[in-house]
């Protein structure tokens, strides 16, 4: 571990502690992979990695069977072939050293146990995490040591650490295309039960999603300036934690903690925004019922809110984390992309395909729907008509790339005080992944900070 992160003295630094590991099981396991070396095959496909071993001469030796299976497909490999093949990886320079003599490997040959090769996997498999949790702990402790410790940056790269030594053990496995047969001839013919899609509060954006918002998700919704993607995304996480009790985070790097509780309490309450931000809202009217009863629904509500202003991934990765274990985190509204602290690139447009890469593989790690919001170009503008395309994404190509499903926010009377539309919105899904694409007309009532169905009164 470099000194970098301490700034004591050297001897008072804390000792890295004895790497766990279990030589006994490594050995009789390398024992057994000579004497019967489908097992090699066996635990490869139940996810054993060899670079679990501690001791380099076991592992030498794993791979030897490894490189010799082909030959010997049957029955036991001798010794004296491991012997072989480690003497020509040492005259190819692929080793400095032969770990094993002859005589050791007879003598090693000796340990092989044929009926228990999984269990000792799993002991060195086992011992494996507990090296990389000590690794990660030992880490940590310099990190909150040092005296240019910062909480928000060690503290999520602690975080991103320890993820590491948990994704090292979900890689999953690969299954033949066949056992996904019966599953998918269920679906055909069972009607889907909704239980794990996130409504939208729109009714036809609902039935077009089979539903609502999926796990696993990337959701981008995109619009100019001033044309209500924080209320857009503010009422998809009203309709989510207020309207159906499901966990939400909504971070929000534009807008503060109170203007967003002024936004919510209008929509909910029907009360108009800019009376409640001039505090003239009067209380013979029945607003004030209103607001009171609104109250009540959105005091329980799971709608966690968050206005960092510098957020980044690692920080967003921790918070969600922690969200998905304590409060089963289901929801996550990021208003918006292009504000996000972004990765260093060579380019504005790489660093901001690296963070909507990021929010994709978020969504499928932890299984939620991730909505981002984004702004659009000046495309809309420059053209005759304004309706927007997916192209218009500022920094497009991989953002268009990674999102499941891509809607575009369009108002008439954005452009056009005197529009016939006025007070209408185009919800333009222009991306699903998996299914159609349509435009879904809604009301914008601004007064209320709210787009609702049209036959919303």
């Amino acid at each position: 571990m470099s000194s970098d992160l301490w700034d004591g003295p050297l001897d008072d630094q804390p000792a890295m502690p004895a790497t766990p590991a279990d030589p006994d099981a490594e050995r009789i396991l390398a024992a057994t992979a000579m004497a019967r070396p489908d097992i090699v095959d066996e635990l490869a496909v139940a996810g054993f990695d060899p670079a679990d071993f501690t001791e380099d001469r076991y592992r030498w030796v794993w791979h030897a069977v490894e490189e010799l299976r082909a030959s010997f497909r049957d029955g036991e490999i001798r010794y004296i072939a491991v012997d072989r093949q480690l003497q020509a990886w040492r005259a190819d320079g692929r080793m400095g050293s032969v770990p094993l003599t002859q005589d050791q490997l007879a003598e090693l040959y000796g340990h092989a146990q044929l009926g228990s090769a999984d269990w000792y996997a799993e002991r060195i498999a086992k011992k494996a995490i507990a090296a990389r949790l000590a690794a990660h702990g030992h880490s940590s402790i310099l990190r909150a040591r040092s005296a240019a410790f910062d909480p928000d940056q060690d503290v999520a790269a602690a975080q991103f650490e320890l993820d590491g030594v948990v994704r090292a053990e979900q890689q999953g496995e690969t299954i033949l295309v066949g056992e996904l047969l019966g599953d998918v001839l269920e679906r055909a013919i069972t009607p889907p039960t909704n239980e794990d899609r996130i409504p939208t509060g729109f009714i036809d954006l609902d039935s077009l999603l089979c539903g609502g918002f999926a796990p696993g998700q990337l959701v981008v919704v995109g619009a100019r300036p001033a044309m209500g993607k924080t209320t857009i995304g503010l009422g998809f996480a009203r309709a989510a934690a207020i309207g159906n009790g499901i966990p939400t985070l909504f971070e929000s790097l534009e807008m503060g903690n109170a203007e967003l509780g002024n936004s919510i309490v209008a929509a909910e309450a029907q009360v108009a925004l800019h009376h409640i931000k001039q505090g003239i809202v009067c209380e013979d009217d029945r607003a004030v019922q209103r607001m009171a009863q609104a109250a009540a629904k959105i005091k329980p509500a799971p709608l966690h809110i968050n206005d960092n202003a510098t957020l980044t991934m690692p920080g967003l990765r921790s918070r969600v984390r922690n969200l998905t274990r304590t409060a089963g985190l289901r929801l996550v509204v990021v208003d918006y992309l292009q504000l996000m602290q972004a990765p260093k690139a060579e380019s504005r447009q790489v660093a901001v395909s690296e963070l909507s890469r990021q929010l994709k593989l978020l969504a499928k790690e932890f299984g939620i729907t991730v909505v981002v919001l984004a702004q659009l170009n000046r495309g809309p503008e420059q053209r005759q008509e304004k309706k927007p395309v997916v192209s218009d994404l500022r920094e497009s190509g991989a953002i268009e790339q990674d999102a499941d499903i891509v809607i575009l926010l369009h108002r008439e009377d954005a452009y056009e005080k005197e529009s016939p539309r006025a007070g209408e919105a185009d919800l333009i899904v222009g991306k699903h992944r998996g299914g159609p694409t349509a435009i879904i007309t809604c009301a914008f009532q601004g007064h209320f900070a709210r787009f609702v169905d049209m036959a919303v009164p």
